[in-house]
């Protein structure tokens, strides 16, 4: 799935001291060092990366406390159509057992920058959201929060939230019906910054009321790639240069500028393979990126100077990579 060499640079070695359900099919896990060493500082937003030993590398986001530094604590929803990750870490996993990781990174970062903060979760989308609140709560932040699941019984954290009253919006669909997302977002505010992650669908409607009278107010996190992420365009076949090396390949339609490299014995170093979590990021000094990716802003897809090698492509016959 991934180069060896690249991806053992940065592996953190943590065991599981505890492990915990937090609703239907949601477990948490807290993940301390081996070796007792204060863990890598991380802000709310941030993911690890997780080395199973399958082989397999998953991306959870980390929903403990940053001031924390003796442990992370992730939560992972064991979905019906598991690639063996989930499945993994609720019926293999047990406490005691040691993993390695990667060190913290954030694409989805977190700034109150003095305005109201809204929240949106849906799902097991809460998890990056929770550090947020428990931010935004300390430092005295004007905030709410709109939950939503499938049930009660599904929704992770939720008797947790309860401890802030009225500012929390609990809302099972099975009893409640699903988020009101035109109540929640029918007014502008633009005062507000929008923290928002769950399934697709809900992504997709929060944007676009968002865009109505937020433009550059809106933050995502999704779990699951897009449909360009998926490389639903159509591809054609281009040459790559790895300026570094003076490799040049050539990649067809049918694989990524990371495999054609990596074929070619130019490692690169990646992750989730879905253009979501960043780690195979790299600079383009010459040509003009086909961007896939669900991680990098307008701003920068729009400088082309930067891209994300595992999903985007070329829009024309040639890049040029600083790799």
């Amino acid at each position: 799935m991934t180069s060896a060499a690249p991806q053992d640079v940065g592996r953190l070695a943590v065991r599981v001291s505890a492990i915990g359900d937090q609703a239907d099919r949601v477990r948490s896990f807290r993940l301390e060092p081996a070796d007792g060493s204060a863990l890598p500082p991380w802000e709310p937003g941030a993911h690890i990366d997780v080395h199973l030993p399958t082989g397999l590398v998953r991306q959870y986001s980390l929903c403990g406390d940053p001031a924390e530094r003796d442990a992370y604590v992730i939560a992972v929803l064991r979905t019906p159509d598991s690639r063996g990750g989930s499945r993994y870490l609720h019926d293999t996993l047990g406490v005691g057992d040691t993993l390695t990781i990667g060190a913290p990174r954030n694409n989805f970062p977190f700034q109150a920058r003095g305005r109201r903060l809204l929240f949106i979760a849906g799902g097991i989308g809460i998890t990056p959201i929770l550090p947020m609140v428990r931010q935004a709560e300390r430092e005295g932040e004007s905030w709410s929060l709109f939950y939503g699941g499938r049930s009660a019984d599904s929704m992770a954290y939720a008797r947790d939230l309860a401890r802030y009253g009225d500012r929390v919006r609990i809302v099972p669909e099975d009893s409640a019906g699903r988020l009101d997302l035109d109540e929640i977002l029918g007014r502008p505010h633009t005062d507000t910054e929008v923290y928002c992650c769950g399934p697709e669908g809900m992504l997709k409607a929060v944007r676009e009321r968002c865009d109505r009278w937020l433009p550059g107010h809106h933050h995502e996190e999704r779990f699951t790639a897009s449909r360009s992420a998926q490389g639903a365009e159509t591809a054609h076949t281009f040459r790559v240069v790895a300026r570094r090396t003076g490799v040049e390949v050539t990649v067809r339609s049918d694989e990524s500028i990371a495999d054609a490299l990596t074929a070619a014995g130019v490692p690169v170093m990646t992750s989730c393979r879905e253009g979501l979590c960043g780690t195979c990021q790299t600079t383009v000094i010459d040509g003009v990126p086909d961007h896939r990716d669900d991680i990098l802003g307008q701003a920068e897809r729009a400088s082309g100077t930067t891209m994300v090698l595992c999903v985007s492509r070329c829009r024309g016959d040639r890049l040029v990579l600083d790799i």
